[in-house]
């Protein structure tokens, strides 16, 4: 009998990305690099400075927010880890080129872990090198709704106001932040509400 199924080590996978890179992305952005994560530099954009690419350091810490969010918040697994390609690739070479020693190693494991996700969702990826292609075959979910996506967005918007928060009360800052976290998972309880009065809807038509 297997302790964790393929899905659950999969959800588990995403949440410890998300957290991972949500994280390094916070601290990097955030008043005095205060906000909690276990990943670093979070000094990568006054040393990236020096040699005038500051913009592009601010642009990876945004990245990772943004992504690591996708992931954290699981609303968008299979997108957040298709961004994370190419973002980890970025970091990748920046360690390299800098000569960190252990970052290159860290972060070839945590691709691995993201190309598992990858491979989980791999039925989705046909049409991407066959546009013909036009049906992807799934199990049946319920459907994400428009309105969990704005509310969700809307918890993502917090956090990014969160950073700015930060230079004036980092204690406000931190609250913010837990309340659009808090917001972006409560989407999926107004996924499940539209569903199922969409289903009850549906039933009260063929009856």
């Amino acid at each position: 009998m297997k302790l964790f199924s393929e899905k659950a080590i999969v959800q588990l996978l995403a949440i410890f990305l998300g957290f991972t890179f949500f994280g390094a992305g916070m601290a990097k952005l955030y008043n005095g690099h205060s906000y909690f994560g276990w990943i670093g530099p979070v000094w990568l954009i006054e040393r990236l400075e020096e040699y005038s690419l500051g913009l592009y350091a601010k642009f990876i810490a945004l990245s990772q927010v943004l992504i690591g969010y996708l992931l954290l918040t699981s609303r968008f697994k299979l997108l957040g880890s298709i961004m994370m390609v190419p973002m980890i690739l970025n970091i990748l070479m920046v360690t390299i080129s800098q000569q960190w020693r252990g970052t290159p190693f860290v972060l070839a494991v945590l691709l691995i872990f993201n190309l598992i996700i990858l491979w989980h969702y791999r039925s989705f990826f046909p049409p991407l090198l066959n546009e013909n292609l036009k049906k992807v075959k799934s199990s049946s979910v319920s459907l994400k709704s428009s309105l969990g996506h704005l509310v969700w967005l809307s918890g993502l918007s917090l956090q990014f106001l969160s950073i700015a928060i930060s230079y004036y009360s980092l204690r406000f800052a931190f609250l913010i932040s837990f309340a659009g976290l808090s917001i972006s998972i409560l989407s999926f309880l107004v996924d499940k509400k539209i569903n199922l009065r969409n289903l009850n809807e549906a039933n009260q038509t063929n009856s």
